[in-house]
């Protein structure tokens, strides 16, 4: 009697290790991790990377479009902005944790208490002063008194205008010898064709935009003046820093391969470029028509991209901190050493 309970009891202790074993396993037949395993292991880490909308920031689209995140397994959200000030707002609202950006607004924002660092270089070149060609000015010198069409005033390119295109290179005292009018980038060509300004501190591919149209003409070109002078950095914020280097790393890895792949042939990432800014047929004044390639093709002309962050770089970079505090931007100087972080690019490389 003794023995047929406890086989009854074996029997019963059976199936119930059955049944637990069954209900471990999921409809396909695999058994489910074992408890206290972490399933999020496996999956992608999150970036969130702003931009501000210039060709010159092309590796962020490229990196994305291409499927560098991916293959570095990141899951990356891109957005983009129309200027350095509004993406340092998402990030000071930790909406975003890297940035394509110019080098101003990070700084700006440092001096204010977000201590962001600037981990690698994007591009080289990119602006240019346009007018008229019937507008009779041909040098920065012919803008005195004149409407020139710029950016919001505090942001990086505005920091470029006033501090060396009419400051240094032009001599010329911005607001008093110079109306400067600020407007969204895609509307300065339209601006200076119209008549409602006389000349426009743009960048690539709005440049290119006008000048094939045939109304417009380069008098001052920022790359020719400033060979290679470094324009959009990454920048990332100290708590993803500390908190997901890994995945800044990877970012890295995949920008690089971004910027080399746009280096590999003058038509590399053309199409995206087009397609990513909607750059549309150009009929100029003959009568001839030119796809959105072709904008790209005379773009690059003015810019180019660069990852690594040289000792020239970051003297430019000092440069710019120096026109900011002379301009009244940061009431304190800056060292450029002590926001340039090279460790993580470095990193990256190996």
């Amino acid at each position: 009697m003794r023995k047929s309970f406890h086989f009854i009891l074996y029997s019963l202790l059976a199936m119930l290790m059955t049944v637990l074993w069954g209900c471990s396993e999921d409809k396909s037949g695999v058994s489910s991790p074992p408890m206290g395993s972490n399933q999020e292991d496996a999956r992608p880490a999150k970036l969130r990377i702003g931009w501000v909308f210039a060709m010159a920031n092309a590796p962020a689209l490229v990196a994305k479009q291409k499927g560098y995140f991916k293959d570095e397994g990141l899951d990356v959200d891109i957005v983009s902005f129309t200027s350095g000030p509004i993406v340092h707002q998402a990030l000071a609202a930790g909406e975003l944790d890297m940035a394509y950006i110019g080098s101003p607004p990070v700084y700006h924002w440092y001096s204010r208490g977000l201590k962001s660092q600037i981990i690698a270089k994007v591009n080289y070149g990119q602006a240019a002063v346009i007018t008229r060609k019937d507008a009779g000015i041909n040098s920065l010198a012919d803008l005195k008194g004149k409407k020139l069409a710029g950016v919001r005033k505090g942001s990086g390119m505005d920091v470029l205008l006033r501090g060396y295109v009419l400051g240094e290179a032009a001599k010329l005292k911005p607001d008093e010898d110079v109306q400067i009018v600020p407007m969204p980038p895609g509307n300065m060509g339209s601006s200076v064709e119209a008549g409602v300004t006389d000349a426009a501190f743009i960048w690539e591919p709005f440049t290119s935009q006008y000048l094939i149209r045939g109304k417009t003409k380069v008098i001052f070109d920022v790359n020719e003046a400033l060979p290679k002078y470094p324009w959009y950095i990454i920048m990332a914020l100290p708590d993803t820093i500390k908190n997901n280097r890994a995945a800044i790393v990877k970012a890295l890895r995949a920008h690089k391969r971004a910027v080399d792949y746009l280096n590999s042939s003058p038509d590399a990432g053309n199409d995206i470029i087009a397609a990513a800014f909607k750059l549309e047929d150009v009929t100029d004044e003959q009568g001839n028509i030119y796809p959105g390639t072709d904008i790209v093709v005379q773009a690059r002309q003015r810019l180019g991209w660069e990852w690594r962050i040289t000792v020239k770089d970051k003297a430019f970079i000092q440069r710019l901190m120096d026109y900011s505090h002379s301009l009244g931007y940061i009431k304190e100087k800056l060292n450029a050493d002590d926001l340039v972080d090279l460790s993580l690019a470095e990193e990256a490389m190996q």
